[in-house]
């Protein structure tokens, strides 16, 4: 009951007004429910004769007996009244008209409560994926790197849809089910306390035996999810390096991989879904034993002549007791369906719940950038080893700088630095003598821009790829920016121009294409920084160049933080600093490094004569 609570709370709050209106028809659902079932006894009245009693009409608001006993005696004695005004048939169609009416209001109002909790469910469903969006949005990048991305797709889509099924089932074990067994208890309480005591004497042993099948259905769905994170993983996998794994003959591989994991994953959901569809079987077999027992009593009280309970009255009475199973039934699958939800939810809250390391300030400085970049004695680890030891650089504004070493030097963390991608563990970075944890991440990455080795393009037009994150762009500057990237020709090459779909990652465009409107999103969004992380050394000698001439149109007055392992393309830099195993052991300009015969010339001339 914790757990439906817990997920009730968050959830409910924006949905109150109907929540409101559903227990209000359900409520209606059930108090209807029991006038209809209530023409029952007239009608078998009729039928056999049974009730020759002469009745006498009570003032309503006589004191003696009851309200109950009133009622029962004036709608006796109508129902005699009727029948010898109108006859037995004419009585009984009227009966059955009656009958009719209420049953119509009754699933009316039925649907009704179900009406209005399509929108909870559904909304629901939005804001948890909303919330998982903006969650994912904010997280640092360090996060993902802990994180399968297949993983998350499957909290976002089948956790997701899981918590949808126990919300739902939450409504009904809180708002639908109660009520309908409450209005159920309360009717056989008044029509009789001694057999419905009898009733409840018996009803609990139903109840233990369905606790007991539950029990472990959390632990085996949370293990389930697990493994299709695991699937999705794969998938996800598969789909990236589709390539490589054709080029390698590895199809038989990856599916043999993919098929043990999804059998195990099958294994797990069969036994989950046994004991899921064990609880209507079971319920119902309870319940039938539990009427059974109820229709021995209940018949042998009125076969030894005891004024307690009448035939017609009994019968009515069995038909309000199964009416009140079927609610104790659905009891026990929402029971299991939350559990379920639970399971996911707990998956999903290790998304909700991770801690964002990047702190926004609390009073935040405004950002000038007039004279230089300063990394401090800067140290950075991110996990156990250091990555970069006690680094100390000044960029001027207007220069371009190169970063050099081998793969791990920590090259391209020293960038993610200073767009606070990480945060340092000691030492600070400064633009100015503005430190920039004291500085909106929006305001910071604001004036940098970047270019990438791998051009990240989006499954959308040119156009929007080229003004993404620029709210006003106009044509115009989406033109002009793509011409100053050497991408307007072949833009204007495909059928609808700038309004033409590049495909998913632009997988309809060439590598030197797919770069060049990187390029060109860069162009235009202006940034005072400029970082370019191995920009060209995925390109052909042909795209290099364009893409190289497009480079130097961009880098143009603006302060430039090169990372290249392509030692030609950083020739005519301000100044070179090369990395070894997170320090730097050498700066200076090309000709001078190179002159200097150490760790730079040696890499240089692994890469040919450069001097």
């Amino acid at each position: 009951m914790k757990g439906i609570i817990t997920i009730l709370k968050r959830f409910l709050p924006p949905y109150k007004t109907h929540v409101a209106l559903s227990l209000l028809f359900n409520l209606l659902s059930a108090v209807l429910n029991v006038f209809s079932l209530a023409t029952i006894i007239p009608i078998l009245q009729v039928l056999f004769k049974v009730n020759n009693k002469a009745f006498e009409f009570i003032p309503w608001d006589s004191h003696s007996p009851s309200l109950i006993d009133i009622t029962l005696n004036n709608a006796n004695w109508y129902l005699s009244q009727l029948i010898q005004t109108h006859g037995s048939s004419t009585t009984l169609m009227f009966l059955a008209i009656t009958l009719i009416i209420m049953t119509l209001l009754k699933t009316g109002s039925a649907y009704f409560g179900a009406y209005f909790t399509i929108p909870i469910r559904t909304g629901v469903v939005k804001d948890i994926r909303n919330q998982i969006n903006n969650k994912i949005l904010t997280l640092p990048i360090g996060f993902f790197s802990e994180e399968r991305k297949g993983d998350i797709l499957a909290r976002v889509s089948g956790d997701v849809n899981e918590v949808e099924n126990s919300v739902m089932s939450s409504l009904d074990m809180l708002f639908k089910n109660p009520v309908l067994a409450t209005i159920y208890l309360i009717t056989m309480i008044l029509m009789s306390w001694q057999l419905t005591l009898f009733v409840f004497a018996v009803l609990p042993v139903m109840g233990y035996v369905m606790g007991t099948v539950g029990k472990s259905l959390k632990r085996s769905s949370f293990e389930a999810q697990n493994k299709w994170g695991e699937l999705m993983s794969q998938i996800e996998e598969t789909l990236s390096g589709l390539r490589i794994i054709k080029a390698f003959n590895a199809e038989s591989k990856i599916s043999k991989r993919f098929y043990s994991g999804n059998d195990l994953f099958r294994s797990m959901t069969n036994r989950i879904a046994r004991r899921q569809y064990l609880a209507h079987p079971m319920s119902e077999f309870l319940g039938t034993i539990t009427i059974a027992i109820v229709l021995w009593f209940g018949g042998s009280l009125i076969l030894s002549g005891n004024d307690i309970i009448d035939a017609p009255t009994f019968i009515y009475y069995l038909t309000i007791f199964y009416s009140i199973i079927n609610p104790i039934k659905e009891f026990s699958r929402s029971a299991y369906a939350v559990q379920r939800g639970l399971a996911s939810m707990e998956r999903i809250d290790k998304i909700l719940n991770a801690q964002n390391d990047i702190a926004e300030p609390q009073d935040p400085q405004e950002l000038y950038f007039e004279k230089y970049i300063y990394y401090n004695n800067v140290w950075f680890k991110y996990n156990k080893d250091w990555v970069l030891k006690g680094i100390d650089l000044k960029i001027e504004k207007g220069m371009s700088v190169a970063l050099v070493g081998q793969s791990g030097s920590g090259k391209s963390t020293m960038t993610d630095l200073l767009s606070r991608f990480y945060d340092i563990q000691e030492g600070g970075v400064f633009i100015d003598s503005t430190n920039i944890k004291d500085v909106t991440l929006h305001d910071l990455r604001s004036k940098i821009g970047y270019v990438t080795q791998e051009a990240i393009l989006f499954n959308d037009t040119f156009f929007n790829n080229i003004a993404f994150g620029m709210k006003h762009a106009t044509e115009e500057e989406v033109i002009e920016a793509a011409k100053v990237a050497n991408a307007h020709d072949f833009i204007m090459a495909t059928p609808n121009g700038y309004r033409t779909n590049i495909g998913d990652r632009g997988g309809k465009l060439s590598g030197g294409q797919r770069q060049r409107i990187s390029i060109a999103r860069a162009v235009l969004k202006n940034p005072e920084i400029l970082i370019l992380d191995e920009a060209t050394s995925a390109l052909d000698t042909d795209s290099e160049r364009l893409v190289q001439d497009a480079l130097e149109m961009l880098m143009k007055n603006r302060t430039t933080i090169i990372i290249a392992h392509r030692l030609s393309t950083i020739k005519n830099t301000d100044k070179i600093y090369v990395l070894r195993e997170g320090e730097i052991i050498e700066s200076g300009d090309h000709n001078s490094l190179y002159a200097s015969n150490g760790y730079y010339t040696k890499l240089c001339n692994m890469q040919g004569d450069l001097n």
